[in-house]
């Protein structure tokens, strides 16, 4: 329970309370199912795409994942994909354009400081996890799949 609050506080929570952002679910919910089902859709065109010209489903699969990767960072880049994560939330935040993003933006921000301080050392703060969890659970699953083969 908390101890008496002061004046001072009391005021500190109402002005809180009164300048937060009103946040409606239904919107965010909505925005981030258009935002991200549209970067799904987006990135079946291309699939389509390249299924239309000869190459194979896996092929153009992983050329499709390399192509919004490539718009992802694009995006980033020119400041673009952070308005697009503000208007969708998570929608933006869980394809692999988001991906692509988290590995962008810290460069971008840390480049004044340098290629290998800067640009290289902060790249991955936040994909790093991922990637190094990526790599040894796969690592795992394949020696666990080779040795029940």
């Amino acid at each position: 329970m908390r101890e008496r609050e002061s004046p001072q506080s009391k005021r500190y929570v109402r002005l809180v309370e009164k300048e937060q952002p009103k946040v409606s679910l239904k919107s965010n919910l909505a925005n981030a199912f258009l935002i991200g089902g549209g970067i799904c859709v987006f990135g079946e065109i291309i699939r389509t795409y390249l299924l239309y010209y000869g190459l194979s489903n896996d092929l153009a699969s992983v050329w499709m994942s390399i192509a919004l990767v490539f718009f992802g960072s694009l995006l980033t880049g020119l400041g673009i994909y952070d308005e697009i994560g503000r208007i969708g939330g998570a929608g933006s935040a869980i394809p692999i354009t988001g991906f692509a993003n988290s590995i962008v933006a810290p460069a971008m921000e840390y480049r004044s400081e340098g290629a290998i301080l800067g640009l290289a050392a902060r790249m991955f703060i936040i994909a790093g996890p991922v990637v190094a969890y990526g790599l040894i659970s796969a690592t795992v699953f394949g020696l666990i799949r080779s040795v029940f083969r």
